[in-house]
């Protein structure tokens, strides 16, 4: 497992193609950046992945476009990337730390409650809703949306 350094990133740098591997959706990624910070991991020098914390409400936020680049994918830096955005998030003074994937991709369902969320609500046919085109994960269309949170007291 690869150590990485983080770092608030200032628009300029903002990975738009790392972001839209984790949501293809530009307006969507455009509407949460607007509201949230992009923080950046970097090993040795190279942006290898990213996270957007978003305040939702009083003393939570929303761990949003979790992303890791292909070739450092299965390394372990996702893990990293979920461990810095709940430290960052505590030392904010958030006592929530929320997440949605979708109800299809089991992997990351599992891979978040790995990283200690758990699963508090489905939101039925959000993929419907809110986005225009249609996504598939594992071969299988995108409806629901798992909503997960992890308490940081």
């Amino acid at each position: 497992m690869k150590d990485l350094f983080f770092r608030e990133l200032r628009p300029e740098e903002i990975p738009y193609d790392l972001l839209h591997l984790a949501d293809p959706c530009r307006e969507a990624v455009k509407d949460y950046l607007s509201r949230g910070s992009c923080t950046g991991g970097f090993a040795d020098g190279v942006l290898v992945g990213q996270y957007v914390l978003l305040p939702t409400r009083p003393f939570t936020v929303e761990l949003v476009n979790v992303a890791v680049r292909e070739p450092w994918q299965h390394q372990g830096i996702g893990r990293k990337i979920v461990a810095h955005a709940v430290a960052s998030a505590q030392k904010r003074g958030f006592k929530t730390v929320e997440v949605g994937t979708a109800a299809v991709a089991v992997t990351h369902v599992a891979f978040y409650q790995k990283c200690g969320f758990t699963i508090i609500h489905v939101d039925f046919d959000f993929f419907i809703r809110h986005y225009p085109e249609l996504m598939y994960a594992d071969g299988l269309r995108l409806r629901d949306m798992i909503r997960m949170k992890r308490d940081l007291e």
